[in-house]
């Protein structure tokens, strides 16, 4: 059966004006929802979804919200998290010891507090925010201090659409998507006047916006006044706090001050994230707002599936009869915290579906956690499937494709059938198996995991190889300063494949080229090198940069004469903007040419662009753009392209596998 219990959603305005009415029972209480808006995942505990069967349960309803909950006329007929001030959750704030702070107006309070510069730990439906002056360089920065969080954007809420516009470029469709009940955070072009300190968002003309979806969010913006930093109450990768104690516990090192309240969130769920992208809703995070929506499926599950998604970016998803249930995001799942929240998350969702799994569906890679937890289940069929693969049947799920396809599937790294890296491939796909057809010249990564976040090695590796090691290294700033003996040792390494696996990532070729011309030697985060190399990118650029395409076989890119053609572009004086956009342009041409080739084999086939790269607004674009005067292309909307869609793939693999289908 389907589950029962809707999405959190944004405070409807029939609500907020109540909260904001002096003469309205419900004036300035945090809690007020009603059947349109309001916790509903984030609370439910089992099913069906009723009252006792939330984390309302413990708050009996006065009589007035009795009758407004029993009257089929009124707009909170039977919505479970219905109360008031008189019988409904309140709010406290404490100082980290958990001793109450201040005068008994809490919101008031923890507004001066923001005011005073300092940092305040906020109690929201899927678990805690950190907030601060998002206007406070100072402010900014201590946050990022304490949070160990070097240069990674920090999301922004502002009090209306009217202060949205005052801090980024927003058009009808942004607009759209910004106020939607879902209320994810909205990635825009920031203004270069906007009253955000430079701190929230280093080196990144883009801004991470939302608005209130909470009435608690709305009071306290109204009475800030202005901008605050709305970034997730973690510490270092670990899931978000999501209980009194443990936000007391874990930021008690990060926070000044904690606004509680004492309605229990019994399932974590961060903030959801979404782009414009070529027009349509692109959503990057899947979680609150839209999990645990079903995604309508064309093929019927033959068994119930779990799926168990992938490493980074984690959801899981778990299939049943013509639906997909996508778990909310659970984040990188490369520690003990993150490993048992997915493990809770999972357990919780399969009680709401009450369905227990016949098919375990896993990537590839042996070490990864979520194929670890797979081989822990007792279930007897398990599915392993390729990384690439389930990016293209996730897009092939989302658009109803029964395929065959041509899947263009562009990322940092996933494990292949051969052992090594793969992230630039071109995969004539069914749900029960493909055909790898194009993919791109490897590059050596020197030290393993270690050249992701030094990236200086990768491009060295890069350039040893477009010059077959003889690199014109003079002329590359990007390696002045880098102790000469380090970088003979890195390029023996390249050179004699000693500690320094060949990967195929497209992302890697971001990172590399990234660092030649912007002279960025490291990352502090996954994929930082990459998006400030999309990000400088002219979009009226026209120019393309020579490539190779080798067709036998399996048609291999070679990109080592854009790379020759980059460096001396970097000698000419040619700005980073320029060859950002050649870059691009380049990278959508060869598709263009891998597709044309995969066609040649396997006749016109409806083409899909998924994986990390295709979160990359121009690429993507450039590419269809490119593509759809010949094919029919279809790229991602609800369905995250990254790694946080690649549940829905893997499910929908393993059940055509289990089935027999191919075979």
């Amino acid at each position: 059966r389907s589950i029962s219990i809707p999405p959190d959603l944004a405070t409807c305005s029939e609500c907020l004006a109540e909260v904001f009415d002096p003469a309205n029972p419900r004036f300035r209480y945090p809690f007020t929802n009603c059947t349109h808006c309001g916790p509903r995942f984030t609370i439910a505990t089992g099913v069906p979804y009723d009252r006792p069967a939330t984390t309302m349960m413990p708050f009996s309803m006065c009589g007035s919200c009795r009758r407004e909950y029993e009257s089929v006329a009124d707009r909170r007929f039977h919505a479970q998290p219905n109360a008031c001030p008189e019988c409904g959750p309140s709010l406290v704030l404490t100082t980290p010891s958990g001793e109450t702070f201040g005068n008994g107006n809490p919101i008031g309070t923890a507004v001066r507090a923001l005011r005073d510069g300092l940092i305040v730990a906020i109690k929201g439906l899927g678990g805690f925010h950190l907030a601060c002056d998002a206007a406070s360089p100072v402010a900014v920065a201590r946050l990022r201090r304490r949070k160990h969080r070097d240069e990674k954007p920090f999301a922004v809420m502002v009090e209306s659409l009217r202060a949205a516009h005052g801090v980024a470029r927003i058009d009808e469709d942004e607009q759209r998507l910004l106020t939607s009940i879902e209320a994810p955070i909205v990635l825009l072009q920031r203004l270069e006047n906007a009253p955000l300190a430079r701190e929230i968002a280093p080196e990144n003309p883009l801004v991470g916006l939302l608005l209130p979806y909470t009435p608690l969010h709305h009071l306290l913006l109204a009475e800030f006044g202005g901008p605050l930093v709305m970034t997730s109450g973690n510490v270092s990768e670990e899931p978000m706090a999501s209980s009194n104690g443990e936000a007391l516990e874990k930021l008690g090192g990060i926070a000044d001050l904690f606004l509680l309240h004492d309605r229990e969130i019994a399932t974590r769920s961060d903030d959801s994230i979404a782009r414009m992208i070529g027009g349509r809703v692109t959503v990057l995070r899947r979680s609150r707002g839209y999990v645990p929506r079903a995604v309508a499926v064309s093929r019927r599950f033959a068994r119930p599936v779990l799926a168990c998604g992938a490493q980074l970016k984690n959801t899981f998803c778990i299939g049943v009869r013509d639906s997909a249930y996508l778990g909310p995001h659970i984040g990188d799942l490369e520690n003990l915290p993150s490993y048992r929240s997915y493990e809770e998350a999972i357990h919780r969702m399969e009680k709401f579906l009450t369905v227990d799994p016949e098919v375990i569906a896993h990537d590839l890679h042996p070490e990864y956690l979520s194929t670890r937890y797979a081989d822990s289940r007792p279930e007897d069929t398990k599915v392993a499937v390729q990384h690439h693969h389930a990016h293209v049947a996730s897009a092939m799920g989302e658009h109803g494709l029964e395929g065959p396809v041509i899947g263009v599937a562009y990322d940092g790294t996933g494990y292949g059938t051969d052992g090594t890296a793969w992230g630039g491939e071109i995969l004539v796909a069914r749900f029960s198996g493909f055909d790898r057809v194009g993919t791109f010249r490897p590059i050596a990564l020197p030290g393993g995991d270690l050249a992701i976040r030094e990236v200086w090695r990768i491009a060295l590796a890069l350039v040893d190889d477009a010059f077959d090691g003889a690199p014109p290294l003079e002329r590359v700033p990007l390696f002045r300063g880098i102790p000469e003996n380090t970088v003979a040792l890195v390029r023996r390494m390249a050179a004699g494949r000693i500690a320094a696996p060949l990967a195929r990532g497209v992302g890697r070729y971001f990172d590399a080229i990234g660092a030649l011309v912007l002279g960025r030697r490291a990352a502090t985060y996954e994929g930082q090198i990459a998006l400030a190399w999309n990000l400088v990118a002219d979009p009226e650029e026209a120019g393309v940069y020579p490539y190779d395409l080798e067709p036998d076989g399996v048609a291999t890119l070679d990109l080592r004469p854009l790379v020759r053609a980059v460096l001396a572009d970097l000698a000419d004086g040619r700005t980073a903007s320029t060859i950002s956009g050649r870059f691009h342009n380049t990278l959508a041409l060869a598709t263009k040419d891998l597709v044309r080739a995969a066609a040649a084999q396997a006749g016109r086939l409806p083409v899909v662009l998924t994986g990390g790269c295709f979160q990359n607004a121009l690429l993507a674009e450039r590419t269809a753009a490119l593509l759809e005067p010949e094919f029919r292309v279809y790229r991602h909307g609800e369905i995250p392209p990254g790694d946080g869609g690649i549940a829905l793939g893997q499910a929908l693999v393993a059940d055509a596998v289990a089935r027999g289908e191919g075979c």
